[in-house]
């Protein structure tokens, strides 16, 4: 397991995480560092917490309006993979129809022997 400093809010702190996520650690962190720049620039200067707690709910309702589209997507994928399935299902329909169309043909012609 490795272990990776990040910087938040001009506190360091000592994370651990699997070999490997430590760039993708301190990418994360940089986020958060970003949104607490963006209370900074709204609100001016506030308490630690204060400023933590805001940015935490900012990164809460990006993360909630990405919930909602990522439901609305695999709403419009489960409604192409219907009309798919309907296309085939009519498809299958059609040469079902005529193969029983030719077993008729052929019953016809074989009693007519």
């Amino acid at each position: 397991m490795a272990q990776v400093t990040i910087t938040i809010n001009g506190y360091g702190y000592t994370v651990g995480c699997n070999d490997g996520e430590e760039p993708h650690l301190q990418a994360m962190a940089k986020v958060v560092e970003q949104h607490i720049d963006l209370i900074r620039q709204i609100g001016g200067q506030s308490g630690e917490g204060r400023i933590l707690a805001l940015s935490s709910l900012l990164m809460a309702d990006k993360l909630h309006d990405m919930e909602k589209y990522v439901a609305s997507l695999e709403k419009q994928l489960d409604k192409q993979k219907l009309k798919q399935l309907q296309k085939e299902n009519q498809e299958l329909r059609k040469k079902l129809d005529d193969f029983a169309e030719r077993a008729e043909s052929i019953a016809e012609k074989l009693n007519l022997s």
